[in-house]
């Protein structure tokens, strides 16, 4: 059986934001469907035709923001695949967004984060091998 990630839903504290940071990085994807919920917090679906991110507004300010990467659980990233790294990096560093690169030098994968306005991490990677054992390599990271 196999499997594909057909949607992630991420509670942020601006959804709007979030959204435009992702089109940005993808100019395939749109806002495909927005509403609110019962309790009048705004949510969106921003994706494509085959996979989209639910983005439900999580506004309690008295809630501290998780610490990426910290002790406490919870998502440090979402990772996406791309075909034209540098092209992606440079529309969201155009577009102000700040670069959160972790160093990484690999013969068969490059890889760039991001944050978005929300101080969420996003990692985008290109292979550059189709070679399984290369770009699963972890030894030469």
């Amino acid at each position: 059986m196999r499997a594909r990630l057909e949607h992630a839903n991420i509670a942020v504290r601006d959804p709007e934001a979030v959204a435009a940071f992702l089109t940005t990085a993808f100019p395939h994807y749109r806002v495909r469907r927005r509403g609110r919920k019962e309790n009048g917090d705004a949510w969106l679906h921003v994706g494509c035709d085959d996979d989209y991110v639910s983005l439900e507004e999580a506004p309690d300010a008295a809630t501290p923001v998780r610490a990426l990467y910290g002790p406490a659980p919870g998502i440090n990233h979402l990772a996406w695949e791309v075909d034209d790294l540098e092209a992606l990096r440079a529309r969201l560093l155009d577009a102000g967004y700040t670069e959160s690169t972790v160093p990484n030098d690999h013969p068969h994968r490059r890889r760039v984060y991001f944050l978005d306005p929300t101080g969420l991490d996003w990692e985008f990677v290109q292979y550059l091998s189709n070679e399984p054992s290369e770009r699963h390599d972890y030894e030469l990271a």
